[in-house]
């Protein structure tokens, strides 16, 4: 008798949009809960006092942290959006076969726009501050 998998195993399902997003979901979240320990230090830093504070600035002011940031600013931007997808689905919104594809589209497509426009407006250099 063949062995067979005692419970549904990843190599009988193909790869779905669903799937996809889902994963990226949990990994949306898990990269902010490292961010949050970012935040953390921080906020402990400049409670601690100048010294430490400096220390935290000249470690968040480089360019590997930057990159950091952005990667914490599109998970938050994908978590955001993904979850509001989330709550329509616990209302029984949007779960049919087309209704989810569509919703999947545009999740990514305001996820991404949401993200360009809030890194722009972080980290763009201003021609004059108002």
């Amino acid at each position: 008798m063949p062995e067979r998998p005692t419970s549904p195993h990843a190599s009988i399902y193909r790869l779905m949009h669903t799937m996809v997003l889902s994963f990226l979901h949990r990994i949306a979240g898990l990269w902010m809960a490292v961010g949050l320990c970012a935040l953390v230090y921080w906020l402990m830093s400049a409670a601690t006092g100048e010294h430490e504070y400096e220390q935290a600035t000249a470690l968040f002011s480089a360019w590997y942290f930057r990159v950091f940031l952005l990667c914490g600013l599109a998970a938050f931007c994908y978590h955001f959006v993904n979850g509001l997808r989330h709550l329509a689905w616990d209302a029984g919104l949007g779960l049919e076969k087309l209704q989810a594809r569509r919703s999947a589209f545009l999740v990514v497509v305001v996820a991404a726009a949401a993200f360009l426009i809030t890194g722009y407006l972080l980290f763009a250099p201003r021609a004059s501050v108002l």
